[in-house]
C-alpha cells in the first residue's frame, strides 16, 4: 500500500487483518530452509554477536522482541507481534514524499540443535500487499565449537510491485541499508542488554 501521508495506527491495523490467509506472493514458501530459488536476489548477511550462553539467550531475547527493526528509517508493525508461524506483520518505509506499508507473514520458526550449533529464529515471507516478493530468514546461532555467536540473515527476493521494479537499484540499496542495520540494531540489543 502506498499513501501520500504516514498511515495511522488504525489503518495499519485494518490493512494488516484484511490480508488472506494464503496470500503469499510467491511459490516457493520456505525455500529459506535450505538453497534460496533461482531467479531472485540473494542476500546473505552474518554477524558476531559475542560468545556462550548468556549472549545467545540476549539474542533469542532481543529477536523476540524484533530489535533487528529498531532502526530509524523503517517501521515494524507490531514490535509486540508473536513469533509463531502465521503471524502477519507490517512494515512501513518512507520512499521520498510517499509512505510503503507491506505486509509479511512468518512462514516457520527455528528452535534446534544440530551439530553443535544451537539455533533460533524465522523466516517470513511477502504477501500480495508487498513491493518486494520473496523471503527472509532470521536467525541467532550459538556455535559451540567456538562458543561465539552470531546474527545471520537470509533472503531471496525480486521487485513485485512496477515503482519497485523501475526503482530496482534503490529497492536493491534499501535491502542493502536494512541488513547493514539491522545487524546494527541486533549487536546494540544484545550488548545493552
Amino acid at each position: 500500500m502506498l499513501t501520500w501521508h504516514r498511515p495511522r495506527d488504525a489503518d495499519i491495523r485494518t490493512f494488516l487483518r484484511a490480508q488472506p490467509p494464503d496470500s503469499f506472493s510467491y511459490p516457493e514458501v520456505g525455500a529459506t530452509r535450505a538453497a534460496p530459488p533461482r531467479g531472485y536476489n540473494i542476500d546473505h548477511h552474518c554477524t558476531r554477536l559475542g560468545s556462550g550462553g548468556g549472549a545467545f539467550n540476549r539474542a533469542v531475547a532481543a529477536l523476540r522482541r524484533w530489535e533487528m527493526f529498531n532502526i530509524n528509517w523503517v517501521s515494524l508493525c507490531w514490535s509486540d507481534a508473536q513469533i509463531d508461524t502465521g503471524t502477519t506483520v507490517g512494515i512501513l518505509v518512507p520512499l521520498g514524499p510517499m509512505w510503503a506499508l507491506s505486509a509479511c507473514r512468518i512462514v516457520y520458526t527455528i528452535d534446534d540443535e544440530e551439530d553443535g550449533v544451537r539455533r533460533y529464529g524465522f523466516a517470513y515471507g511477502t504477501l500480495a500487499d508487498h513491493m518486494e516478493t520473496g523471503e527472509e530468514r532470521f536467525t541467532v546461532e550459538w556455535r559451540r565449537a567456538d562458543d561465539s555467536v552470531w546474527y545471520d540473515i537470509l533472503a531471496f527476493s525480486r521487485p513485485r510491485h512496477p515503482l519497485a521494479r523501475l526503482g530496482r537499484s534503490s529497492s536493491r540499496a534499501l535491502q542493502r541499508r536494512f541488513a547493514r542495520d539491522s545487524m546494527a540494531a541486533l549487536q546494540r540489543a544484545v550488548t545493552d542488554d
